[in-house]
């Protein structure tokens, strides 16, 4: 397990406005206790990015007060500046998918989201401090995302947020105690931009209706981020014995890079004792899935050298590479589902 020390948030702020990369996409879910098997707050963060793989490492806090966390980042992330999804040790977790119909930016200071849910995870331990901390923040704040929140009380929210404010969406004003979000937001303009509204369905497919019971981690890592089912055409590809199909908007895409899901604690209990994340590094339907707590992240999980990246997410994406062999400008997008059919096969049995 690779622990480090944080640097101050301060000390990063000019180097992360010119390197920060932009998320491209994801899809995500946060869940009250009502609605899950365990009876505990939940979030699901299915990764897609530019960014080409990414590793799990515990930071270590380094002020009096402050909090330690295990996060996701991004591969050569040595300095572990950007955290794209995590919890720490009060209980708090965190993630985001980029929203493209908020407030534009309004300056050059962008792509802030990770910066700032590193910064969360340091100093929140409830789904209210996070709202203190986006209200006591300078302005702007560079970012346009929906952040997934939960806390060992059981709150679970998203808050849609942009450069000078945000709007607040609690699981527990919804009848199924659940709410899902990908790269459009309901606070934001109503014109049809935005994206993600095909895998926004497709997710409301699946989870729309479901009982509470049946609400896993496992049914979201191995099930949901692994499904080809697409909300529009009505059908699942893979299903169907199709051969060969246009990568596009399925939940998994060959963009896409981990599927994390943390499970809070139940209200009342020590996050140290129960809290945990169930983690699928690399393309999700051809990773290997590993459970990780707050004090224990598989090896497999952290950084290695040379390429300061993690061996499962560069195991999963060496196969995604199998699978999308096509050569050529107008092939490179395609799937070659009879060899995917064939190496899912071969991780379920193993």
């Amino acid at each position: 397990m690779k622990i480090i020390r944080l640097l101050h948030l301060s000390l990063l702020l000019p180097l992360l406005a010119i390197v920060a990369p932009q998320s491209y996409a994801c899809t995500s879910l946060v869940a009250g206790c009502k609605a899950t098997a365990s009876g505990r707050p939940m979030l699901w963060k299915h990764r897609d990015t530019g960014a080409p793989s990414n590793f799990l490492a515990r930071v270590e806090s380094r002020n009096p007060g402050e909090l330690g966390f295990v996060g996701l980042f991004n591969a050569g992330d040595s300095l572990f500046s950007e955290a794209w999804a995590g919890m720490n040790d009060a209980g708090f977790a965190i993630m985001n998918t980029a929203s493209y119909n908020l407030a534009p930016d309004t300056t050059d200071y962008v792509d802030r989201e990770a910066v700032l849910m590193s910064r969360a995870l340091t100093v929140c331990r409830t789904v209210e401090d996070f709202k203190c901390l986006l209200d006591t923040l300078p302005k702007p704040l560079g970012v346009q995302a929906n952040f997934g929140v939960i806390d060992a009380a059981g709150g679970a929210a998203y808050f849609e947020t942009y450069d000078h404010g945000y709007t607040r969406f609690d699981a527990s004003d919804e009848p199924s105690d659940m709410l899902i979000r990908t790269n459009f937001s309901l606070s934001g303009k109503q014109d049809g931009s935005g994206s993600g509204y095909i895998r926004y369905d497709t997710a409301r497919h699946f989870l729309d209706g479901k009982c509470p019971e049946s609400l896993t981690p496992e049914f979201l890592t191995d099930s949901l981020s692994c499904s080809f089912y697409h909300s529009l055409m009505e059908r699942d590809p893979m299903a169907d014995g199709d051969c060969v199909i246009a990568d596009g908007e399925f939940i998994p895409r060959r963009i896409s890079t981990a599927s994390i899901v943390i499970v809070g604690v139940t209200p009342g209990k020590d996050p140290a004792e129960g809290m945990k994340m169930r983690a699928a590094l690399g393309y999700p339907p051809l990773a290997e899935v590993y459970d990780v707590t707050l004090r224990e992240i598989p090896k497999d999980l952290g950084p290695s050298l040379p390429e300061f990246d993690s061996p499962a997410a560069r195991r999963a994406n060496d196969l995604r590479d199998t699978v999308f062999h096509f050569r050529g400008s107008d092939r490179e997008k395609y799937i070659d589902l009879r060899v995917l059919r064939q190496l899912m096969s071969e991780k379920k049995n193993r």
